[in-house]
């Protein structure tokens, strides 16, 4: 008598790469082409419309960094990691930043900045979001011992929210630029960054200073 079919669930809406192989859902193993931009460079930038995996990518990168090898079995980089090796990871995630009302992104920034502080046990010592991430940054890698891993997720969602608002979408980018001008400061410090967005804005608006970046949004 042959073995029952495994019915394996569908991973609708699931952004959450543990939870995803926890409950067994299916999934085009993606650790190939991760491993490959691993090796091949070290910021990189991805846009592409809502509902496209990149969150789930984002979570797929944190634990592979984070060496958490049980939630790779059978997947390539199994046996391609070295799993030795576990890196700090920091995340930024703008996707339900509220970013129409003058104020709420620096608010959640700062939110998700002193959530980062805690989960490593920092304390925050400088007033400016762009000074607490750096110090976030080199205090990892200082003290671990370790380059870190920076995932932000969104990136512009932030601008594209308050577009019919000019004034305030130009107030977010400049605070979002100001921000994401930490991935060149920090460059020494960081072993790997990547942003996901839904829209590629020019890199004379927002990242003017982060001339380390690899768009491959027409590369995968």
């Amino acid at each position: 008598m042959s073995a029952a079919r495994i019915r394996r669930r569908l991973p609708t809406g699931t952004q959450s790469f543990q939870k995803l192989r926890e409950w067994g859902c299916y999934y085009v193993d993606k650790t190939p082409y991760a491993l490959q931009l691993i090796n091949d460079g070290d910021c990189y930038l991805l846009s592409r419309p809502r509902r496209f995996g990149k969150s789930l990518l984002l979570s797929m990168f944190k634990e592979l960094f984070e060496g958490h090898r049980e939630l790779f079995q059978c997947l390539a980089a199994y046996d391609q990691w070295d799993w030795s090796v576990n890196r700090p990871v920091l995340i930024l995630d703008f996707g339900n930043v509220g970013a129409t009302i003058p104020g709420d992104l620096q608010v959640d920034v700062e939110e998700q900045l002193e959530d980062q502080e805690e989960a490593f046990s920092l304390e925050p010592s400088r007033p400016s979001a762009r000074g607490r991430l750096r110090h976030l940054i080199r205090t990892l890698h200082q003290r671990t011992g370790r380059r870190v891993v920076l995932l932000i997720d969104e990136y512009d969602k932030p601008i594209v929210d308050a577009l019919r608002k000019p004034d305030l979408a130009a107030e977010n980018r400049d605070y979002l630029r100001s921000l994401y001008s930490v991935i060149k400061t920090c460059d020494a410090s960081l072993r790997f960054s990547f942003l996901t967005g839904v829209s590629k804005f020019s890199k004379v608006s927002l990242f003017s200073s982060v001339n380390n970046l690899n768009d491959i949004t027409l590369d995968v």
